[in-house]
């Protein structure tokens, strides 16, 4: 366990803060005030993975959890298709996988590389009979063959913003068929010289063209869109080294023009008393137009992805209108937190509450773990996939 205390004041600060200003135009003056944070850094033991490990994972009455695949490296993101299989995204490998279970026994049984030499490859969705995979340069689309294979890659943009701290570029389609992109910040706390980091883009996969659709977001890596209003939310990740409790992480309605603060406000438009002052003007006064969070969480769990259960036909009705959130786990808080995947509860529309789905990763203590959940997806058959990219596991969580 190590600590660093860090003290940011406003004469450490000026001189450097105005020349800066000078430089570029971007900044103005230094916060008016001095700011102590205590950060720590807590990384819980790994532990290799062993199949009687499933043995401490944990679901709600009703439900069960499997293992659906072992020995996979680092999968993240997924996305099912129609007979079942499931194709895997592999930022580390660069590349992507598909698994077939051909006995039906709920076990994938075979794996083939359907992608290979694709740097940095996260993003992945299917819409009709095309894959499309993003890394953070880079969006790509695949002609599907009835084998699930691919061919005829098309690029669609290869000059996407360069992914600095946060690569890992996610998409999915909207309800209206247009693909939404987010790009995380290419640093943790930073005036962006790229407008479109830390963003929401919007893309036509037809034209070749995209647009800013919100800004301020951080890293929001899961987002979806409720089932029934259509609206879009997502998970926002907070800065690092404020301390263990702020920034929270963030739930937010992701809505057209929207700025959600980052980096000078967060949560429920919350000034960051260590930024500096926007030029010509005041943090006080630019938090009053930017939307605030709905739902806040602790600080430094990483949220990876968010999906709403409405396509989980084997889960109960009640939670056809919920989402699920995989925690990915902290490194820079004295208390672990994450290493799990829980239900966000919504109510008309709007969510309400959070309660743990998927637990038993870390043990109590925080002193050690076997996995973090990453990717999610929701089969044909409304099986929920979990990935682990600590040691290369995917779950399959089932409705008894």
């Amino acid at each position: 366990m190590a600590k660093i205390k860090t003290v940011k004041k406003l004469f450490t600060f000026l001189l450097l803060s105005f020349i800066i200003a000078i430089a570029n135009g971007q900044k103005g003056l230094p916060s008016k005030v001095p700011v102590d944070a205590v950060v720590s850094t807590s990384y819980p033991q790994h532990e290799d993975f062993k199949e009687s490990m499933l043995n401490k994972l944990k679901v709600p009455a009703g439900f069960k959890v499997s293992i659906a695949a072992t020995g996979l490296g680092k999968p993240r993101m997924m996305e099912s298709v129609p007979d079942g299989s499931l194709y895997i995204a592999r930022r580390d490998q660069g590349d992507v996988l598909l698994l077939t279970d051909n006995d039906g026994d709920g076990r994938f049984d075979q794996m083939k590389a359907v992608v290979a030499q694709f740097k940095g490859v996260h993003g992945i969705v299917k819409k009709d009979s095309f894959l499309y995979l993003c890394s953070n340069r880079e969006l790509k689309r695949y002609t599907i063959n009835p084998d699930n294979t691919l061919r005829d890659t098309l690029t669609i943009f290869n000059d996407l913003p360069d992914g600095g701290q946060h690569p890992n570029r996610t998409i999915a389609f909207s309800p209206n068929g247009m693909l939404y992109m987010s790009v995380g910040s290419d640093c943790n706390d930073c005036s962006e010289s790229n407008p479109e980091h830390a963003t929401m883009l919007v893309i036509n996969v037809d034209s070749f063209t995209r647009k800013i659709y919100a800004r301020g977001l951080r890293n929001t890596i899961g987002f979806d869109w409720h089932p029934q209003t259509n609206e879009l939310w997502g998970m926002d990740n907070g800065t690092d080294w404020r301390g263990d409790m702020i920034p929270p992480e963030e739930l937010n309605k992701i809505t057209e023009n929207g700025h959600y603060g980052w980096p000078l406000v967060y949560g429920k438009q919350v000034v960051d008393q260590t930024r500096e002052e926007p030029l010509g003007s005041t943090k006080e006064a630019f938090a009053k137009i930017t939307v605030a969070s709905t739902l806040e969480f602790p600080a430094h769990s990483a949220p990876i992805n968010f999906k709403f259960l409405s396509k989980a036909s084997s889960f109960p009705e009640n939670y056809r209108q919920s989402a699920l959130v995989s925690w990915h786990g902290s490194w820079n808080r004295k208390k672990p937190d994450g290493c799990k995947v829980q239900l966000i509860k919504f109510e008309n529309g709007q969510p309400k509450t959070a309660e743990d789905f998927l637990t038993g990763f870390m043990n109590e203590t925080g002193t050690s773990k076997f996995g973090r959940p990453a990717g999610i997806a929701v089969s044909v058959k409304g099986i929920v996939y979990v990935s682990d990219d600590e040691n290369g596991v995917i779950y399959a969580i089932s409705s008894k």
